[in-house]
């Protein structure tokens, strides 16, 4: 049994845990300690504190990361931060350490975690293939895409940028919402409309496809109000959301030639009870003569509240087994 720390870093939060491992899997996840990226200089000064909060560090440190995780210097989507591979070892006071990607560190966990810790959505009510691509997408502030590749005898992660690609409209007011979104961004990428930023853009967009005013002007207020349906315009972007991101998981699988789909993020989290009695599971079996393949496909929600620290731990323990 061995103890290691795990880092799970974004643009708004760092979260840190101790992680026990054994065997090439995960024992057990502490409770985690998060902080404000905005209160700390550099990720050493926060794992510093994290050290102090906890009583001490082990020297042995996973690290998902918001972020492309090649080259000399890693840069985070969305915080100043920087980290220096080379130099985690002698800055960090750690011996061994891995580095991967943020939505990579959740395909980990999608991998290692029990049963219990996935919500069935539509499609096939059993467990994913045990071999097979796994579609997982996460929706969250950005969009997150991966492929879990399961062999008998292993599995490998695949990272990737799925949340980049272009958004394709589906019916006449999508269309109206992708001119409305083309006055603000160069280029509409999913990620624009099937995410937490999602959510806003779109209500912007249909408060000025009806011609009103808006009456939120907060993203928690919005988001309490569309889960509510205590508001019109708040509630016609939730359900735009749930088809944007039905459509774009639906694509993604077929791309990645998945046999079935794992949706996770802090907004899947959100839209657990939402997202079944929505519009998903039409839009994600809409692929003409793939329908059929589609609606064969098991979908599921990760409601694990870790996914990226117990992931991290997950990549660790699987590279230093």
């Amino acid at each position: 049994m061995r103890q290691i720390a795990v880092a799970d870093v974004g643009g708004t939060h760092a979260r840190f845990a101790l992680a026990e491992i054994d065997g090439g899997k995960v024992v057990s996840l502490g409770e985690p300690v998060t902080l404000k990226t905005a209160e700390h200089g550099s990720f050493q000064l926060a794992w510093e504190e994290f050290g102090r909060q906890v009583g001490g560090l082990p020297n042995e440190l996973a690290i998902a990361f918001a972020g492309p995780v090649g080259g000399e210097v890693l840069k985070l989507t969305n915080n100043p931060w920087v980290i220096r591979p080379a130099l985690i070892k002698e800055r960090l006071g750690v011996d061994r350490y891995v580095v991967v990607n943020d939505f990579g560190a959740v395909a980990y966990a999608v991998a290692t975690l029990p049963q219990e810790h996935f919500l069935h959505l539509c499609g096939p009510d059993i467990p994913p293939p045990p071999v097979g691509v796994t579609s997982i997408v996460g929706p969250g502030t950005g969009l997150g895409v991966a492929a879990l590749l399961r062999k008998p005898d292993h599995y490998e992660v695949i990272e990737t940028e799925g949340g980049h690609v272009d958004f394709a409209p589906l019916d006449l007011l999508e269309d109206k919402i992708l001119t409305q979104l083309r006055r603000h961004f160069r280029r509409v990428s999913v990620e624009r409309v099937a995410s937490g930023q999602g959510l806003w853009n779109l209500y912007e967009a249909l408060g000025a496809i009806e011609g009103k005013d808006l009456t939120f002007h907060d993203d928690k207020q919005l988001w309490a109000a569309a889960l509510a349906g205590s508001d019109s315009i708040a509630t016609a972007a939730l359900d735009r959301l749930c088809l944007s991101l039905g459509a774009v998981a639906g694509d993604l699988a077929l791309a990645q030639g998945a046999n079935a789909v794992v949706i996770a993020g802090g907004v899947g989290l959100r839209l657990a009870g939402y997202l079944p009695q929505s519009g998903f599971r039409e839009r994600f079996i809409a692929k003409g003569r793939f329908e059929r393949r589609m609606e064969e496909m098991p979908v599921k929600l990760i409601t694990h509240p870790q996914p990226g620290l117990y992931g991290a731990a997950a990549a660790f323990a699987k590279e230093h087994a």
